[in-house]
C-alpha cells in the first residue's frame, strides 16, 4: 500500500466495509513481524458511536478479526479519554472492554501509564513502546481547532496534564509536534458519522465512509475538503507537513474509492442538522453526498443561507429530471446548475454556493 495513497469505502454495514477495506489493502501485511501493535480509538467521552464522538466498536470488531487471521495476537487497544471523562467508563460504553475479552487482547487507560518526555512533551510510555499504531480517529469537527482526525487524535497518548498544556500553547503547535513523536504506520478512518463541529458529539451527519491511508496529514487534508474547510482554517495541517510528517497535497489518482456511495439512512440526526435540512430537497440521497452538502451549509455564512431561492436538490430521485434551480451531485445534472461529483466534497459544494447566493 503506497505511503502517499488514500482508499475509500460507503456503506452501512461497518464490519463488512472495514473487513472488505483492510482485504483490498492486504493491512497485516505490513506490520512486521513480531511487532506488538497498538489500536487507538476515539474515545474523547462515554458516549455511544451513533452520536458521532467516538469510533464504531465495529470497525475496531473487524481490524481485530483481520489481525487475527493473519496469526497476529500481540495487541493492545489503548486510550485516554478527555480530561475528565473517564476512560474506563468510556471503555465500557463504546462497546471496548467487550472486544477486549472477546479476543483475549490487552487494554490500557492511558490516564495511568507512565510518561517519558520526548523533545519537550510528555508521551505515554506504551503509545511509545508500540511496534506499530493503527490509529482509528473520527472525521468530525471540533470547537476550538476547526477539524479532529488523524493527528489530533494522537493527543489521547499524553497525560492530563500535558493535554491542559497542549490548550494553554493554543493546540495547533503542541498538535503538530506530536506529529514528529508518535509515528502512525496505519490509520483507519471512521467517517459514518462525526458531529459537525464538537468533539463530544450530539449533532452527528450521516457520511457512511471509511479512508484508509498511511498519511496522517494528507488524510487531514481530505478530511478537511470534506468538511469544507480550508487548510488554513487547520494551521496544525500545515505545521506538520513542514516537519515532514507528510503531504498535505492530493493530486489526482491519489484517492481510490473501492464502490459507489449508498443511500442514507431513513433516521435524520435533530437539533443543527435539522434546521440545515430545512434548505434540502432531498429524494434517496446517498449519505455521502448528503452528509457534504449538511457540512457545507453549515460552514455557508448565515447571509448566503437566507438568499436562497427554493430548496437544494439531491438524490437519485431527481436522476434525469429537468429541474430548476440548484442540485447537488451528479444525480442532478437536470438542475439550472448543480455541482458535479459522485460524491462531491464539502469544499466543491461551498465554494460553488458562495458564488451563486
Amino acid at each position: 500500500m503506497d505511503r502517499h495513497q488514500l482508499t475509500v469505502i460507503y456503506g452501512s454495514d461497518i464490519r463488512r466495509m472495514t473487513a472488505d477495506i483492510l482485504e483490498h489493502a492486504n493491512a497485516a501485511s505490513l506490520v512486521p513481524p513480531g511487532a506488538s501493535v497498538a489500536i487507538k480509538p476515539n474515545l474523547v467521552v462515554p458516549r455511544p458511536a451513533r452520536e458521532g464522538a467516538t469510533t464504531h466498536p465495529e470497525i475496531a470488531d473487524a481490524l481485530l478479526s483481520h489481525l487475527f487471521d493473519h496469526s497476529i495476537r500481540d495487541i493492545t487497544i489503548m486510550e485516554s479519554s478527555w480530561v475528565g471523562a473517564g476512560t474506563q467508563q468510556a471503555f465500557e460504553v463504546c462497546g471496548y472492554n467487550a472486544l477486549a475479552r472477546r479476543y483475549g487482547v490487552k487494554i490500557i487507560d492511558l490516564k495511568y501509564d507512565a510518561s517519558a518526555d520526548v523533545h519537550g512533551i510528555k508521551v505515554c510510555k506504551s503509545a511509545l513502546d508500540a511496534g506499530f499504531m493503527i490509529n482509528l480517529p473520527v472525521l468530525k469537527g471540533h470547537c476550538q481547532t476547526s477539524l479532529t482526525c488523524a493527528l489530533k487524535n494522537m493527543k489521547g497518548c499524553i497525560p492530563d496534564s500535558e493535554k491542559r498544556r497542549f490548550h494553554t500553547l493554543g493546540l495547533h503547535r503542541p498538535i503538530a509536534d506530536l506529529s514528529g513523536i508518535l509515528r502512525q504506520d496505519l490509520i483507519l478512518v471512521d467517517g459514518i458519522c462525526g458531529d459537525l463541529d464538537f468533539e463530544e458529539g450530539g449533532n452527528p451527519v450521516e457520511m457512511g465512509r471509511l479512508i484508509l491511508g498511511r498519511d496522517p496529514v494528507k488524510i487531514d487534508a481530505y478530511a478537511c475538503s470534506l468538511l469544507g474547510l480550508s487548510l488554513s482554517d487547520v494551521p496544525y495541517i500545515e505545521m506538520a507537513r513542514n516537519l515532514g510528517a507528510g503531504s498535505a497535497q492530493t493530486e489526482e489518482g491519489d484517492v481510490i474509492g473501492l464502490n459507489a456511495p449508498g443511500l442514507a439512512q431513513s433516521a435524520r440526526p435533530s437539533g443543527k442538522v435539522q434546521s440545515l435540512a430545512g434548505y434540502i430537497d432531498e429524494d434517496m440521497a446517498c449519505s455521502a453526498c448528503y452528509g457534504s452538502l449538511i457540512h457545507a451549509l453549515h460552514r455557508l455564512d448565515r447571509s448566503r443561507l437566507k438568499r436562497l431561492n427554493g430548496k437544494i436538490h439531491i438524490g437519485q430521485g431527481f436522476n434525469g429530471k429537468n429541474t430548476g434551480g440548484i442540485g447537488i451531485g451528479a444525480c442532478c445534472n437536470g438542475c439550472a446548475r448543480f455541482v458535479p461529483g459522485c460524491p462531491p466534497k464539502a469544499s466543491d459544494i461551498l465554494s460553488f454556493l458562495e458564488k451563486s447566493v
